[in-house]
């Protein structure tokens, strides 16, 4: 290793440019919006018709989980919803137990850390999100505060728990219209990506010639590219490990897939024309496409092959992410103690904000704490323009809130800054179903408390370094080094075993791809080795050569499949 691996990384600067830019909004951002309204909805107009508005807060615990798990096949989605609502079930009664024992503030906030530090830790392990931790500790950490006694606690459960499987329930309805929509819309994503990086290859080649430095940058934006179709076809490949058996329809997926993993070996080859048709066909409710090769069962003996492997388990998966529980855990505490020194009547929005700001990385934490800023102090003025609304009788109040749910889950795609611009007034709303309450005083707690936990959030990031980033980068070069020398040797033995050089292959792009992300999520880190990047960027080119290799070995080319 040289010397430059093992010296430290300084502080880098902290990016502005781009942190706001509005983005393209999530293909599905009105599944989610919709869902979220109807979960919420039909338990707030139930309790407002029994006159029992102040309940809401217990019935918004279950409802919310409806947010989850829109990109899962159903059969995986069916599980993490009932994972979700668990969770969600068992921090809030840690909560309520909590505060019906406590009044003590100081506890009720170490409390709230130390349920956000798990609640991050879990999220991030299981990759369950978007929304990820964020409404988990929200529910928590205001049920913390919430006045209760004990012999109230299961009855609120019980109210959670009904709006959790109300949740479920909506969650899972659109499997009856639309069976594996899911698991085809992350396929035509898989060939978008791919046609994408076939096109850019096929242009750059002709204009790389000009000039070294023409050169350098389209290689760069090649780069770029296939790292964003590897990511797509890595996608594509866990919905589709993540359904229930497998029916001849997931099995032509597979073999699309399997034709967008082709295309970005062997880009000169592509028709990206027909890779974006074949995304089109998806979209719909019609047939899948039909694709057939010549070594279409080699191909799935290897899907098999890999299927077989199955997940590491949970506590290999939480070891490396202790640094980010421990920052989330000092962050939030140390937010709410200030928040409660400064006179604010409610920490928790404190700890919420600095639980909504740790990503993989400091930069990436910094850019966060910006959007979470901007957008609540912009939410903060709508809320003073919607308050007279809202304030008109509970239903107004009801139906405003159901609007601002819906907008945060429009927009929250686009950036996570347009989102919060509707968060914070339905968070401001959700605080009156008790009774309605001083604007002015509101406005002022949410400011105060957006600052500070953007603030102290950010600073317990700093001064808790991940060191293990760098280790990680290590472990993950000598995975993608392993696979390729796996399948270096599959593609030189005179006869592989069936399947064989097809899972090395698959393995190898998904060694790739934890490898890009890896190193992605180290760049932005601070006082840590520096990131070995002529190293990655050497794996990742005779890695990515090795796997066009193998693609000429198995005689596999995209031009095979027709459509149906």
């Amino acid at each position: 290793m040289s010397s430059a691996a093992l010296s430290p990384t300084p502080a880098r600067r902290l990016p502005l440019a781009g942190v706001l830019r509005v983005g393209r909004p999530s293909d599905i951002w009105f599944k989610p919006a919709l869902s979220v309204v109807v979960a919420v909805g039909v338990p707030n107009l139930t309790l407002l018709a029994l006159g029992r508005l102040d309940l809401a807060m217990y019935t918004m615990a279950g409802s919310l989980c409806a947010l989850y798990a829109h990109n899962l096949p159903y059969a995986a989605r069916a599980r993490a919803l009932a994972w979700v609502v668990l969770g969600m079930l068992a921090s809030v009664a840690v909560a309520l137990v909590t505060a019906s024992l406590t009044s003590s503030a100081v506890v009720l906030v170490a409390v709230g850390a130390l349920l956000a530090a798990a609640q991050k830790a879990l999220c991030d392990a299981t990759r369950i999100g978007p929304p990820g931790p964020v409404i988990f500790a929200f529910i928590s950490s205001a049920s913390l505060f919430a006045p209760q006694t004990l012999g109230q606690v299961p009855g609120h459960l019980a109210l959670a728990a009904a709006a959790g499987a109300w949740a479920w329930l909506v969650g899972m309805a659109p499997g009856l219209v639309r069976p594996h929509g899911p698991e085809r819309r992350a396929t035509a994503r898989a060939l978008n990506a791919a046609a994408a990086y076939a096109e850019m290859f096929v242009e750059t080649s002709a204009s790389a010639a000009e000039s070294a430095e023409t050169s350098a940058t389209a290689s760069a934006g090649r780069d770029r590219a296939r790292a964003a179709g590897a990511a797509a076809v890595h996608a594509a490949w866990q919905s589709l490990f993540a359904t229930g058996a497998r029916s001849e329809p997931r099995r032509a997926l597979e073999r699309l897939v399997v034709r967008a993993e082709i295309a970005l070996a062997a880009p000169a080859d592509t028709d990206a024309g027909r890779l974006r048709s074949w995304a089109r066909d998806l979209r719909g409710t019609g047939p899948v496409p039909s694709v057939e090769s010549a070594s279409a069962a080699d191909e799935l003996l290897g899907v098999d092959a890999e299927r077989a492997v199955g997940r590491r388990p949970l506590a290999d998966r939480l070891g490396p992410l202790l640094p980010l529980a421990m920052r989330t855990a000092l962050g939030c505490a140390l937010a709410g103690y200030v928040s409660l020194a400064l006179g604010v009547g409610r920490p928790y929005w404190a700890i919420v904000t600095a639980a909504s700001l740790y990503q993989a990385n400091i930069t990436l934490t910094w850019s966060r704490g910006v959007q979470r800023v901007v957008g609540n102090l912009v939410g903060v003025l709508l809320f003073a323009a919607v308050a007279p609304l809202a304030h008109l009788g509970p239903a107004a109040l009801v139906l405003c809130c159901l609007a601002f749910n819906f907008g945060a889950e429009a927009l929250i795609s686009r950036n996570y800054w347009l989102g919060s611009i509707c968060v914070t007034p339905m968070a401001l709303l959700i605080t009156e179903f008790t009774g309605f309450q001083r604007p002015g005083e509101l406005m002022t707690d949410r400011i105060v408390d957006t600052v500070v936990g953007a603030l102290v959030g950010f600073a317990a990031a700093v001064v808790v370094t991940n060191r293990r980033a760098g280790d990680r980068i290590e472990n993950a070069l000598d995975t993608v080094e392993r696979a390729r020398e796996h399948t270096a040797r599959l593609i030189a033995a005179e006869r592989p075993g069936p399947g064989a050089l097809e899972a090395a292959r698959r393995g190898l792009a998904s060694a790739l791809v934890e490898l890009r992300a890896t190193a992605d999520a180290a760049a932005g880190e601070w006082w840590q080795r520096a990131v070995p990047t002529e190293r990655v960027l050497l794996a990742e080119r005779t890695g990515h050569r090795t796997l066009a290799t193998a693609v000429r070995r198995q005689g596999l080319h995209v031009l095979e499949g027709k459509r149906a």
